[in-house]
């Protein structure tokens, strides 16, 4: 294969305040435009500014607070001042003097009662730059959304350590907009109330916090009404008197110093001496100030600095102890960088806020959350559930540790923490001695909306033999399978109890749980998922468990279960991939050697990914009654959206089933990890044929990307073998893939799950790295088209702020893939409908760029990822990493129904009743005890989209590790 012509367009850098502007993030989608209907309207707009001096940009959020739809709108709003429209977007902008028009673009015409959109403009102006007073929606004047009140937690100090017993000094200061006064501070330590103040100044003094981390939050309540809370602030409780040293991780570049403070947990009753020494590593490293620091009864709570020295040449880490007499000792880890990686010392830097126990990125067992914050709705439906994929991530992460620092027993140790917490064990899956290998499964046909579910089982459809549990199990002596589930519940929210080992062990159980959600076809949405327990003992649900809302059977039995999925699990092997790779670098590849081996038992497993899900021969399979597969005929190669196995729980006649998934999405795809599983020698799989496998994915992988890339770059849909999930004929026309059709939106529709850039970000930094591992020219066919397409739909402005794609829009469909002469796809084209600034994202995308740019040398791929990680660095920090605030539209499904069939009733552990009026909110009372619950409660009686500041775990980790892979690669 050749590349196709360059069609480089370049990165919209906005150096100037009169370039071009950049696109913002709709709150609302919409695929047309009528013309504007004559009643009057009922409205907010929210108008907020991002400022250089001599010019700014304006976010205008609509909301329609009327019963009705807006179909069709004009927006008009005066300045005061002499601001000059430069561009605008997500809309048609006009200025005449002073005054302002903005008409509806076709995407975003229409505003649903309660829905609200955005649109947005580049100004240039001098002197004063006031807000508008007034705005109109055609015609008809708009409210200003009211703000919520501005609330910051000013005690205690962010890592503060306290000795168990002693008072903790909460305050905190809260603001309120539009001549609102503020009502009352309450006070939480994560989501337990600790107290509340209702007069300024806000305080509350607390004893008796247990010894641990404890993330603080103040949230302020106003006259009107609006809450908010503050950013929360951890701390730790010590089982005694403690030295304090911050931060715990510190980068020093060679021929340099740095510094970290300590001081005391306790006052003391007489002086203390703190003395800092090496303890051990690097002895290049060295305390040249602060090594011995005397604190008094009066200023023992004030920090004092300890300066370390790296000597010119030397890299590696080193620990240095602060200790003192009767204290606890405090432990910093210090890392010479090479004298050019500042980079290096952002990730340390980073990396020290995420691994800090007192910031909450972390359970009590060591499991990462999704994120710091509990309200969070998205394929996790909690913030303190996890996924498979945060834990890839803290492998990815602490793999990237251990290249900077030269320790590899942060790595070693998230396998361990990995693999006894998300990894079932023997008790979990205890019958699959019992699994037949001919007969994998019973076909139970996938249904369009929820409401068609149960599903009947139907064991006249012809099942294909699964080929390689024979080879697993005597590559690896157990009949177990060797993969991550999903989705665990880690503080055990709703009650289940299914913690490693236990089958519902119930609310009073602690630590992490096994659930599941989705199970009821493409449009079943999280805001429509009834969460259920992966051993299902008939304890919690109905009379059979949760099991009769998803299947229909004649009787049902007590049963585990478990879902894969494999983007997940192949990231986890890309993590190891690096970590060898980094470890033999160093000479320590035998420190990393076991896990390694793990991580190529996980690959071999991972290829039940590939097969259809009832091993139906692949290609063409349009009714239920195509042929079954005969072995690998049912592979089709790629990495697909799940695997999943189960088996009841009696061991004593027991069964048990395993299944693939016929769906295929590009955004899944991982080349890397198979080049490795195929062709890395400390990664290669035992299993006979699980090398050879992996060597055919490899292929097949990189011909998908290309059969899927439309004519602008963009990574369309992906592929089934079964359409609809049932094996039904799809339309005329449909082009194939080796016989499987195209899909636009493989698996869910709600959203579609082909819209978020995201995807293409996580896809293609895939195939970066192993373009710049290899220079395999069929993966710099696709990058380089790619490339082009991204870098012309991304915009960097003045100030350092960026715009990348976020939401997409697919029209058209490839061409039938013809291997020998693959197709130009003319016909199939991507849109961006609107922009983000979501920094989790953009580190994936600015990695994707910075492999890409270490191979081919392109100079604007390298200028673009070091401009989005500048960016920021220099605009998004705060106390517990880099995030930026995101208004919540969707938050109104909430009070969503969830399908429930008539007369089915149930009950959550704890009490919430299950019925047919049940909804997304209801079966989760738990919501309600949420500080942040309030502005979800606000926005459901018709107030403003809440807006929050998310700190995911993955999008961090992938910050740090952008930083890590732009200091090896580019600085």
């Amino acid at each position: 294969m050749h590349p196709p012509p360059r069609r480089r367009r370049g990165v919209r850098r906005l150096w100037t305040a009169a370039a071009a502007a950049l696109a913002l993030p709709l709150t609302m989608l919409s695929t047309g435009s009528t013309p504007a209907q004559a009643a009057a309207v009922q409205c907010s707009v929210d108008y907020r500014t991002n400022d250089w001096g001599s010019g700014f940009t304006a976010d205008l959020t609509l909301t329609n607070r009327g019963a009705e739809a807006v179909d069709g709108w004009t927006l008009t709003y005066d300045y005061a001042g002499n601001q000059k429209l430069v561009n605008g977007w997500n809309g048609s902008w006009s200025q005449s003097g002073k005054s302002v028009t903005v008409k509806n673009a076709g995407h975003n015409a229409r505003i649903a009662a309660g829905g609200a959109v955005t649109t947005g403009a580049q100004f240039s102006y001098s002197g004063g730059n006031a807000a508008p007073t007034s705005f109109a929606i055609n015609g008809t004047a708009c409210t200003g959304a009211h703000q919520p009140p501005i609330t910051v937690l000013t005690s205690p100090a962010a890592g503060a350590v306290y000795t168990q017993g002693a008072t903790v000094p909460l305050a905190a200061t809260a603001a309120a907009a539009d001549n609102a006064t503020i009502s009352k501070v309450e006070f939480y330590d994560d989501t337990e109330l600790l107290g509340t103040d209702t007069s300024a100044p806000f305080t509350l003094s607390v004893a008796g916090l247990t010894v641990g981390s404890h993330s603080l939050v103040a949230k302020a309540y106003d006259s009107m009404g609006a809450s908010a809370s503050s950013t929360p602030v951890g701390i730790t409780v010590a089982s005694g008197p403690a030295v304090v040293a911050t931060p715990s991780q510190l980068g020093v570049q060679q021929g340099k110093s740095g510094t970290f403070e300590v001081k005391l947990s306790k006052q003391p009753s007489a002086n203390v001496t703190v003395t800092t020494t090496r303890a051990s590593g690097n002895a290049g490293l060295s305390v040249s100030g602060g090594g011995s620091l005397t604190f008094t009864p009066s200023n023992w709570n004030t920090a004092q600095r300890v300066t370390i020295a790296a000597d010119s040449s030397g890299t590696g880490s080193a620990v240095f102890e602060s200790s003192a007499p009767g204290h606890a000792k405090a432990a910093v880890t210090v890392t010479q960088l090479g004298a050019t990686k500042a980079y290096d010392a952002r990730f340390l830097e980073l990396y020290g806020k995420i691994t800090d126990p007192a910031n909450g990125y972390f359970s009590p067992e060591g499991v990462p959350y999704h994120s710091v914050e509990t309200l969070i709705v998205e394929a996790p439906d909690h913030g303190h559930e996890t996924t498979s994929e945060a834990y890839s991530y803290l492998l990815w992460l602490q793999a990237m540790y251990g290249k900077v620092t030269g320790d590899w027993s942060k790595f070693n140790g998230a396998w361990e923490i990995m693999e006894k917490y998300m990894i079932p064990t023997h008790a979990d899956q205890p019958t699959n001695s019992f699994y037949n290998a001919s007969k994998p499964a019973t076909y139970a046909p996938e249904y369009d909306t929820p409401n068609q579910y149960p599903s009947a089982l139907d064991t006249g459809v012809s099942v294909g033999p699964d080929p390689i549990a024979a080879e697993l199990k005597s590559a690896y002596g157990t009949d177990d399978v060797y993969g991550m589930h999903w989705i665990q519940d880690v503080d055990n929210i709703y009650g289940y109890g299914n913690s490693p080992g236990k089958c519902e062990a119930g609310p009073a159980d602690t630590g992490p749980s096994y659930i599941n959600t989705f199970q009821r076809g493409p449009q079943e949405s999280v805001w429509e998922t009834v969460p259920q327990p992966t051993c299902d003992a008939f304890k919690y649900g109905g009379t059979n468990g949760y099991l009769d809302l998803f299947t229909k059977d004649a009787s049902y039995a007590k049963q585990w279960k478990f879902t894969n999925a494999p983007d997940a699990d192949a990231r986890a092997v890309q993590a190891a991939y690096w970590a060898d790779k980094w470890a033999d670098e160093q000479g320590k590849g035998a420190a990393v050697s076991a896990t390694v081996a793990k991580a190529a038992k996980m690959g071999d497993y991972l290829r039940y990914a590939m097969f259809d899900k009832y091993f139906k021969k692949i290609g063409n399979c349009t009714s239920p009654s195509c042929p079954a597969g005969t072995g690998k005929d049912a592979s089709h190669y790629l990495l697909s959206w799940y695997y999943a196995w189960g088996g009841a729980t009696d061991t004593s006649a027991g069964w048990a089933w395993r299944i693939g998934s016929s769906h295929a999405h590009g955004g899944y795809q991982n080349p890397l990890a198979a080049h490795a599983l195929s062709s890395y020698a400390d990664l290669k799989p035992k299993s006979a044929t699980g090398a050879a496998d992996w060597a055919k994915s490899l292929d097949r992988q990189l011909e998908f990307y290309r059969w899927l890339q439309s004519d602008e770059g963009g990574i369309a849909g992906g592929a089934t073998n079964s359409w609809a999930g049932r094996y039904t004929t799809p339309p005329s026309g449909t082009p194939t893939f080796y016989g499987m059709h195209y899909d636009e939106k493989p698996v869910y529709h709600d959203p579609p799950s082909n819209q978020w850039f995201g995807f293409q970000a996580w896809s293609m930094e895939r195939v970066a790295e192993y373009y710049q591992q290899t220079g395999d020219a069929d993966a710099k066919v696709v990058l380089d088209k790619w490339v082009d397409w991204a870098l012309s739909e991304t915009t960097i402005n003045p100030d350092g702020s960026f715009r990348i794609p976020s939401t997409l829009q697919w029209s058209g469909k490839p061409d039938t893939w013809n291997p020998s002469s693959p197709g130009a796809n003319s016909g199939l084209h991507v849109t961006v409908a609107d922009y983000t600034n979501d920094v989790g994202v953009a580190a994936a995308y600015a990695k994707t760029l910075t492999y890409y740019a270490d191979r081919s040398g392109d100079t604007e791929a390298a200028s673009t990822a070091k401009a989005l990680l500048d960016g920021m660095w220099a605009n998004n920090q705060d106390a517990l990493g880099i995030a930026v605030p995101e208004t919540r539209a969707d938050y109104n499904r909430f009070d969503d129904p969830i399908h429930v069939p008539s007369g089915w009733t149930g009950t959550m552990p704890n009490g919430d009743t299950i019925n047919s009026s049940s909804t997304f909110q209801s079966i989760r009372s738990f919501y309600q005890d949420d500080p942040a619950w309030s502005k979800i409660e606000s926005y459901l009686e018709g107030g403003a989209a809440p807006t929050f500041t998310y700190h995911r775990f993955w999008a961090q980790a992938d910050i740090a590790l952008a930083m890590g892979s732009y200091a090896e690669l580019l600085e």
